[in-house]
């Protein structure tokens, strides 16, 4: 039964008011700021045109609308969990208190395979832009030095750096990251609308014929592959400590950003399938391909210029999202808590980022694109599956509990979202769910090698029968 232990709901909320002396400085614009700037990158400057060649077509359209209502079912959880328990460590740190350590580990897992390769896809998608942004300037990258090992080449050093360089600045602090992000943000959304403005009118309707080239099955396959365009709401939860007044702001931030990345999703998958064919869009850089094949040689290279700079922000959020978590699983006891020390000047684990980095390098450098998305989807699946179904329960189990947001209709809402996230999870290859199904073994041999033994609830346990012995043997003593 020690596999299902809890924690307290309310020592969790303690731990985020006094644990650690995180700073509180993040105000419900940084929040949105952060979100935005994890959100748009991945769907639509990486995986928009993989998503069109392999899965889709221009039914990617739909995709993305399904896998938006999707997130938005799972955003209105994690809105109401957030206003609940205002705590880094995200769904991890929710499962641990409402179904037991032994999910909570397996959900920590699975998010530590969700941020670290989302951070991966996103420098590879960095990486082939500069390589593309360089060659229109006439400076060719050698191939060996900009492609993954498992594709062919020697490794991403390009994607390396920007990792190594991101690492920096989060160690220097998290207010200082923000500000740099907000300016990112900033020409991320103006490549958007540059792309809009000149590739809108050289739309041919006969490239969306047919419109779904794989069939309805296309349109929940891509789905599935597509959900990683929307990552970034949950990263938030992982600011908690970090927020002021997170009660307010955490729910304002990740519904926000949601809203506004879906409407810009659609618009452009629907231009991008409209310019070119379809089948063509197969590459890590499809917006400067599109640019490139109606004759916006230079807008090519302008607007891949500022994708770097946003894509930037995109893996800044999520070595953010790691370190956090892996805060929060240190402070529970479940990996070494020496890990979680605080840089003494800038009040950052900095252990943790640089650790998180030197993983996410080595990840970057091996896999290919298509395989390391799709891995990242079935381990947020997950995720935003318990996210989904803890709510469910602690709306029949604690309906006493505060609840400063409260998600609307929630015996509708998360039923439906259990059901989404499980359907686009069947929906991912068979290939994922083996990998899927081997990181989830290695974790829980970590688990019961480690963790378990050196839970901060185990320990406490142990520390009650000892203590309970000497009173025992006290009052024979007095007898």
């Amino acid at each position: 039964m020690g596999l299902l232990r809890k924690r307290n709901l309310d020592s969790i909320q303690k731990d985020g008011i006094n644990a650690n002396d995180l700073k509180r400085t993040l105000q419900w614009y940084d929040l949105i700021v952060l979100g935005v700037g994890v959100i748009v990158g991945t769907g639509i400057f990486v995986l928009t045109g993989i998503g069109a060649a392999k899965y889709a077509g221009p039914g990617m359209v739909l995709s993305f609308i399904f896998a938006g209502i999707t997130c938005t079912f799972v955003a209105l959880a994690y809105a109401e969990l957030t206003s609940m328990l205002s705590v880094t460590g995200s769904v991890y740190t929710y499962t641990y208190a409402i179904f037991g350590e032994i999910l909570a580990w397996i959900v920590g897992w699975a998010l530590i395979l969700e941020y670290s390769l989302a951070a991966a896809v996103v420098s590879a998608g960095w990486s082939g832009y500069v390589t593309l942004t360089l060659k229109e300037f006439g400076i060719n990258v050698p191939v060996v030095f900009s492609t993954p090992l498992f594709s062919g080449g020697m490794m991403d050093l390009p994607g390396a750096l920007i990792i190594a360089f991101i690492t920096v600045l989060l160690v220097l602090g998290t207010k200082e990251s923000v500000n740099v992000s907000r300016f990112l943000v900033a020409i991320k959304l103006l490549a958007v609308f540059v792309f809009l403005f000149l590739a809108t009118p050289r739309i041919n309707p006969a490239n969306w014929d047919p419109f779904l080239p794989f069939g309805i099955n296309g349109i929940f396959t891509g789905a599935s592959f597509a959900f990683l365009s929307y990552l970034g709401f949950d990263m938030l939860s992982n600011a908690a400590e970090e927020t002021i007044n997170p009660q307010k702001n955490l729910p304002i931030g990740i519904i926000g950003s949601l809203i506004v990345v879906t409407i810009l999703y659609v618009i452009v998958s629907a231009v991008m399938t409209g310019v070119v064919k379809y089948t063509e869009l197969d590459t890590p850089a499809p917006v400067s391909l599109v640019l490139d094949k109606i004759g916006y040689h230079f807008g090519a290279a302008l607007v891949g210029t500022a994708i770097i700079f946003g894509l930037t922000t995109v893996i800044l959020v999520s070595l953010y999202a790691q370190s956090r978590l892996f805060l929060a699983m240190s402070r529970d006891g479940l990996i070494p808590k020496g890990l979680c020390k605080l840089h003494p000047r800038f009040k950052t684990p900095y252990k943790l980022t640089i650790g998180s980095a030197i993983i996410i390098i080595i990840a970057e450098s091996l896999m290919p694109v298509s395989l390391v998305a799709e891995l990242i989807n079935i381990g947020t699946l997950f995720a935003f599956l318990l996210a989904s179904a803890g709510i469910f329960a602690l709306r029949i189990n604690r309906p006493d509990l505060e609840r400063p947001f409260k998600c609307p209709f929630p015996f509708i809402i998360m039923p439906l979202a259990v059901i989404f996230c499980a359907y686009l999870m069947y929906n991912l290859s068979s290939i994922t769910w083996r990998f899927f199904l081997i990181w989830t073994i290695i974790g829980i041999l970590i688990y019961l090698l480690y963790g378990y033994w050196n839970s901060r609830l185990h320990r406490a346990a142990k520390l009650g029968e000892i203590k309970h012995i000497v009173q025992r043997i006290r009052a024979r003593e007095n007898q």
